[in-house]
């Protein structure tokens, strides 16, 4: 029979929930959730209005010998102490991201999961994305000719959530909320290439304690600039994704997937009528005409969340490699530290 592996889920807010009903709804045949602990009583109540067997404490979860991986989702700052905890403890370890607020503690983890032969590892979810899959796709099979702009945004109006995420001493913030996402798909979609240098900007709009936006330039080798912004005061909001290769364009709207790729067919005919631009006339800005371009669907990919801890399951039995690496993130990381470098020194620094 197919091994089991008993999960145990510490914070059991939104995320840690998630995990924990998503785990045991899809991926029964490969692991059984064991229970959860929460330090708010309300989520420990919720876990057990959910038939989730609410620890009484987190000693006694990690003392518990049914249990071979802990799901790590609390507040950010404390990530460091219960990783090496739980893995002090014998435990595996899938800790939400941001995974810490410094490389150093990044290091820190991994050394103690070295020493143990555990299992240590981020939950980077987005990698997952219809939308960012699509993008990725676009670029590896270069449809479009070698790319020179990408844009990767997301855009709200409600300011950052009234939780410890808008508290800096746990880790609060946009760069490390939905920054972590966008910028880890970004390198992910990178690949080897290095980047060069990078420019970061931060938003205190609607709160003087955390960024409630950033944007940030990095430009790799290759001649690829790729922007990543997040906001939330945006009341009209721009695309989740704009990209410009040297034969065509591509537009994703929102995570509806509306949006569509444009490619040029025919290069050679590119005179053009001038047309009233405001107060002038323009032939450069003038649109090209139907029959040199080519208008294309967006790849299509299905959510699979599952495969993220499908891949942790055959790691865990089979000896597989983990998809998010030590590597990936001690590079994601730095680069969290250069944004907000940059930011305060209002400078352009050198990286790779």
């Amino acid at each position: 029979m197919q091994k089991q592996f008993g999960v145990g889920v510490i914070g059991f807010g939104g995320m840690g929930s998630w995990h924990a009903k998503t785990v045991a709804l899809h991926l029964p045949e490969c692991y059984n959730l064991i229970g959860s602990f929460d330090i708010d009583a309300d989520r420990q109540e919720a876990a057990d209005d959910s038939g989730i067997t609410a620890f009484e404490s987190r000693e006694a979860l990690l003392a518990c010998a049914d249990i071979d991986l802990v799901v790590v989702a609390t507040p950010n700052d404390v990530h460091k102490d219960i990783c090496i905890d739980a893995l002090q403890h014998g435990k595996h370890v899938i800790c939400e991201k941001p995974v810490t607020l410094s490389l150093a503690d990044y290091v820190d983890i991994q050394a103690v999961a070295e020493e143990k032969g555990l299992l240590f590892t981020v939950h980077q979810n987005r990698r997952w994305d219809p939308d960012y899959l699509a993008i990725k796709e676009l670029l590896d099979c270069n449809k479009m000719g070698p790319c020179y702009n990408i844009e990767s945004r997301v855009h709200g109006s409600r300011g950052i959530p009234g939780d410890w995420r808008n508290l800096k001493q746990h880790g609060g913030g946009m760069v490390y909320d939905w920054g972590i996402h966008l910028l880890d798909q970004m390198l992910v979609m990178m690949g080897d290439r290095r980047c060069l240098n990078l420019y970061a900007q931060l938003f205190y709009v609607t709160n003087e304690e955390c960024d409630d936006g950033f944007r940030v330039i990095c430009n790799f080798e290759g001649g690829t600039s790729f922007l990543v912004e997040i906001a939330t005061n945006n009341f009209v909001n721009l695309p989740l994704w704009y990209v410009n290769s040297e034969n065509g364009t591509a537009v994703i709207h929102d995570w509806d997937m509306t949006g569509e790729v444009v490619i040029v067919q025919d290069w050679e005919k590119h005179d053009a009528q001038p047309i009233q631009a405001g107060m002038g006339i323009t032939k450069t800005m003038a649109p090209r005409t139907p029959d040199t371009i080519k208008h294309h669907p967006l790849p299509e990919h299905t959510q699979d969340w599952e495969a993220y801890y499908a891949n942790i399951y055959d790691v865990l039995a089979n000896g597989a490699q983990p998809v998010v690496t030590h590597a990936q993130q001690r590079r994601l990381l730095r680069l969290v530290e250069l944004i907000f470098e940059s930011a305060e020194k209002n400078a352009v620094l050198a990286w790779e």
